[in-house]
């Protein structure tokens, strides 16, 4: 073989080296090139061994907050409340009652009361209480006697006007004073005991029984003025309007004096004015 063919094929064996050692460094530089790549595009970074430049990716926005719940307006508000009939609830004031009298004058002795109110709290120390009060009281012997009769009985209604002031509103244990007047009538009734049949579910038979002979009634004014202690009960989550109440008063019922003969029986005479002390244990709302 002549020398030019041996010159030509050492110059392509050294073309074919270079270009595999070229081919070789070209991987060897990739490789990194792509790994930094990857953690430029995790980090946010360039990689300058990479031979190019990568824009750093903006960090992920947080999502929009949702806009805020509109106030409600004051219509809305007061009916969520309840609005005038809520108010209206609150403010109403209820009592039931019962209790004893005690006489403080002779036209009548001892007996029984039932009361009912209703009203307006119109704040923590005031009430105002539109009162219904029976008395169921017996008459005195000395009057039954004057008539000849075997019995009797003083009826009292009245409808009044009663303010209560209470002294600790707050508080569990508290005291107040009431009082107040209205209109007041009276119905005295003398009885006498007569034969009346009655009958259970194993048999029938006579007995005797109160009968009313004769009676005589009066329309007039009272007052009447006391006071009483209160024990507020706080429901399981403190927030009852319960009351239990324990209360005295002094009553005047202005009756007239008259002289009468109640339906033919003897003649009895009445002094003006019927006193007593009712004693009342009840309920307040």
């Amino acid at each position: 073989m002549s020398n030019h063919s041996w010159s030509q094929l050492a110059r392509r064996a050294g073309f074919v080296g270079i270009s595999a050692m070229l081919a070789a460094g070209m991987a060897v530089s990739q490789t990194p090139a792509t790994h930094s790549g990857q953690n430029s595009a995790s980090s946010g970074w360039s990689d300058s061994n990479a031979g190019t430049f990568q824009v750093a990716e903006a960090a992920p926005q947080p999502m929009a907050a949702l806009p805020a719940a509109p106030t409600p307006s004051g219509s809305a508000a007061g009916a969520a409340g309840g609005g005038i009939f809520h108010n209206a609830v609150s403010h109403l004031a209820l009592e039931f009652g019962g209790g004893f009298n005690a006489p403080e004058s002779s036209s009548v002795t001892y007996g029984a009361n039932f009361t009912l109110g209703a009203g307006v709290n119109f704040n923590p120390h005031i009430t105002g209480l539109i009162e219904y009060q029976f008395i169921d009281d017996k008459l005195p012997g000395a009057l039954i006697a004057e008539t000849g009769a075997t019995g009797g009985h003083a009826h009292i209604w009245s409808f009044t006007l009663d303010p209560v002031i209470d002294a600790f509103p707050k508080a569990t244990n508290d005291f107040y004073v009431t009082g107040g007047g209205g209109f007041y009538r009276k119905v005295t009734s003398f009885t006498v005991l007569e034969d009346e049949e009655f009958c259970t579910y194993f048999y029938c038979g006579v007995g005797a029984a109160p009968a009313t002979v004769g009676h005589f009634s009066s329309n007039q004014g009272g007052w009447s003025v006391g006071g009483g202690y209160i024990h507020r009960m706080g429901g399981i989550y403190g927030t009852s309007k319960m009351k239990l109440f324990a209360e005295v008063r002094y009553l005047d019922v202005m009756s007239p004096a008259l002289t009468s003969q109640p339906n033919g029986l003897g003649t009895v005479t009445v002094s003006a004015d019927t006193k007593l002390i009712p004693v009342t244990l009840g309920i307040r709302w």
